[in-house]
């Protein structure tokens, strides 16, 4: 990580921003005071509500911290096909006793009131998911002494937010839990994701940004294995999730390891976006016919998750989870950024130590593989760069 970001934060733990009141003050000073990342998710709030807990972390804790925005949804989603889908939902609705969303509710999240306040009031870390700001956005950012990360899914979507000036890369994979952080939101694409590890691998080849390794984290020597493949750090939310300071409702809570949600499943059925979430019953009878329509399906279906919390019905719920869910661990959050730390110590030690099979090679052998190592490093710093194109127009999303 470059040396502005590395005194940040000492260890190589970032606490992922879940939207949807998870993660608040309490979570993010925890883990900042333990010695990492902590994060705020400025999604679904308005921009005073931001600010509020912007200030309310600020007196819980004097180390860094980031606050995460989602990017404005470019609105392409037909109405036809969302009127069939409410027209679905109604017997959820008699169910749950409740009335449907309105689906036009809003698109942007608030997004120029909150890089005002951001602007005004600086932070120490800005993170953007679903799309890329403008390079001026990141340059505004930069010139108040905020660090900038851009959430990327692609080795294309990771040059363009490198052309735009941002100051390091959440490379998310498709293990992850929530919303898909992919720069655009097509059916076509709802299968296309990359594995963390692959993906790592790819950015680390093609560009030297900072890398915050994200998808399906939950313990330190899967944290040693995405810097040994070339993140800076590791973004874990799934297993923060979990914790007492989560602002998790306890039902989504034991969900994570309860035997009645065994595997997870990407779906649109709550959001009308792609999301990971445990297969309920929601999912699997609506996932299916749900449209791409994000926001509007998410305020279609807010007032039946949110009844379905009041009853007490999983089955309702919108319950975000990456794969590993079923690691999930009941610690404060503290106490579980000084485990992975120990975990990850421990699995470095690991590596460390010579392997059985290396004292089979020969000296010759070790030469070579030795200067295959260094040809390739130096193929990848030797790289000509790619040519300069013009930063495309805003292009976003939320989750």
């Amino acid at each position: 990580m470059s040396p502005a970001l590395t005194e940040i934060f000492p260890l190589p733990i970032v606490q992922a921003p879940m939207a949807g009141g998870v993660s608040g003050p309490r979570l993010a000073a925890a883990v900042s005071e333990a010695g990492g990342l902590g994060f705020l998710a400025a999604g679904y709030k308005t921009a005073d509500g931001m600010y509020q807990e912007i200030k309310q972390l600020r007196s819980m804790t004097s180390r860094p911290f980031g606050v995460n925005l989602f990017l404005p949804q470019p609105d392409h989603a037909d109405p036809s096909a969302v009127a069939v889908y409410r027209d679905q939902l109604s017997g959820e609705a008699g169910w749950y006793e409740t009335e449907l969303g309105d689906p036009d509710s809003g698109m942007d999240d608030g997004y120029d009131a909150k890089l005002a306040v951001l602007m005004d009031d600086p932070v120490p870390v800005v993170s953007f998911t679903f799309g890329c700001p403008r390079a001026e956005v990141l340059s505004a950012l930069a010139r108040v002494g905020t660090r900038t990360v851009v959430t990327v899914t692609t080795p294309e979507e990771a040059a363009a937010a490198e052309r735009a000036g941002a100051e390091a890369l959440c490379a998310q994979g498709m293990e992850a839990g929530g919303h898909y952080g992919s720069h655009r939101d097509l059916p076509e694409d709802d299968r296309a994701g990359t594995a963390l590890l692959p993906l790592v691998t790819r950015l680390r080849e093609t560009t030297e940004l900072p890398l915050i390794a994200a998808g399906g984290l939950m313990r330190g020597a899967q944290i040693a294995a995405v810097l040994a493949a070339g993140a800076s750090a590791a973004q874990l939310g799934t297993a923060f999730l979990a914790t007492p300071e989560s602002g998790a409702s306890p039902l989504h809570k034991e969900a994570l390891t309860s035997p009645l949600f065994t595997r997870t499943e990407t779906t649109r059925a709550f959001s009308g976006r792609t999301a990971r979430g445990l297969v309920n019953r929601f999912l699997r009878e609506h996932g299916p016919y749900a449209p791409a329509a994000y926001p509007q399906v998410h305020h279609l279906t807010s007032p039946l998750r949110k009844a379905a919390a009041r009853a007490g019905d999983a089955q309702g719920m919108a319950l975000w989870a990456g794969q590993g869910h079923r690691l999930a661990r009941d610690l404060p959050a503290a106490d579980l950024v000084v485990l992975l730390a120990a975990e990850l110590e421990q699995a470095r030690l690991v590596q460390v130590a010579t392997p059985a099979w290396a004292s089979q090679l020969t000296a010759e052998q070790r030469a070579a593989a030795r200067e295959a190592v260094d040809r390739q490093e130096t193929q990848s710093h030797s790289r000509p760069e790619a040519p300069r194109r013009p930063v495309p127009p805003e292009r976003g999303g939320a989750q």
